[in-house]
């Protein structure tokens, strides 16, 4: 390798590092929404089978003014 080809690497390898320092974020966002999302979900069904009744449709409970 020659002196170019070492620093085209250079280059390549830093805005590779610079790709993922800025991506790394909204992965990680992602990451922990869809967590949150699976904990929810179970909770959701662990509630309906000790009332002994059907899970509750996400539909149903929109909005606040809404009666439950």
């Amino acid at each position: 390798m020659n002196g170019n080809q070492i620093e085209g690497l250079i280059g390549m390898l830093t805005t590779l590092g610079i790709l993922v320092l800025l991506a790394l974020p909204s992965v990680l966002g992602v990451v922990r929404d869809r967590r949150i999302d699976r904990q929810l979900r179970q909770a959701r069904r662990t509630r309906a089978a000790g009332a002994g009744a059907e899970p509750e449709s996400p539909r149903r409970r929109h909005g606040a003014a809404r009666p439950a």
